[in-house]
């Protein structure tokens, strides 16, 4: 979505007041403020008016604080948002304008997530147009997500950054009991995201599983201690309904 896709009235934002400064809230202003935006810190002590003299309410605090901050922000002229990826809109209660972005995107400190937030970011919208206008300052690319999907989607996100963090620490543990350096696997983990990206999952799966060599799976199996083989097992088994497979009934 650019400027040009949006209506005229809705471009007016250029006063942002956050709440929450932490990594996204952070993150947020100084991409905001990069592209010419008023922006502030609410005091998280005194939230009554804070809708009162900006354009838009940026929540940027835990999901589970969502709720009872809104609360505290008595309703004005602002429109009230949040970051959050699982939240519904309904937590912007009693708020009639509400909106939720949502950048699919790691942010690990406001420095290099502000550069992320500028770069391409695409972001899950739902909710008050000032959404996708916030979007389109940025550069990004807004697309919409229902509020009956938002668990879905944000399960899909946490598979893609959590989960595969998770997965290099069980590369790290691996090859620490080998006495090997993980950084040398992790050219291969990128070339492979790579071909996923160009060519889809099923055609860049290789290795065992993708030619049912079930020998060679049995013998990692033996390989590995109790608390990996789960892992492997639950991950063999989604690589085999990738490739087509069943795996056998003793791996299972």
């Amino acid at each position: 979505m650019t400027m040009a896709d949006l209506d005229a009235t809705s471009l007016l934002l250029t006063r942002v007041r956050i709440v929450g400064a932490g990594r996204a809230g952070g993150a947020f202003a100084g991409a905001l403020v990069s592209v010419g935006v008023d922006v502030d810190f609410a005091d998280r002590h005194d939230l009554s008016a804070a809708a009162g003299d900006v354009d838009l309410v940026m929540i940027c605090t835990p999901d589970d604080a969502i709720s009872e901050v809104a609360r505290s922000i008595d309703p004005g002229p602002a429109v009230v948002a949040h970051c959050s990826g699982s939240r519904r809109l309904d937590v912007l209660a009693p708020h009639e304008r509400r909106c939720s972005v949502h950048p699919l995107m790691s942010l690990p400190n406001p420095t290099i997530g502000a550069a992320r937030l500028l770069d391409g970011c695409q972001f899950a919208v739902a909710g008050d147009p000032a959404g996708p206008t916030m979007v389109a300052l940025l550069g990004g690319i807004a697309f919409n997500v229902a509020d009956d999907d938002r668990s879905a989607y944000h399960a899909t996100a946490s598979v893609a950054a959590n989960h595969l963090v998770a997965l290099c620490a069980e590369v790290e543990a691996l090859a620490g009991r080998l006495d090997i350096d993980p950084a040398g696997f992790w050219p291969m983990m990128q070339t492979t995201l790579a071909d996923v990206a160009e060519h889809g999952s099923t055609a860049a799966l290789t290795g065992p599983v993708a030619r049912g060599d079930w020998a060679t799976v049995r013998a990692h199996l033996d390989a590995l201690e109790k608390e990996q083989r789960e892992p492997y097992i639950a991950l063999a088994r989604v690589a085999a309904r990738v490739a087509g497979r069943v795996l056998p009934s003793d791996l299972t």
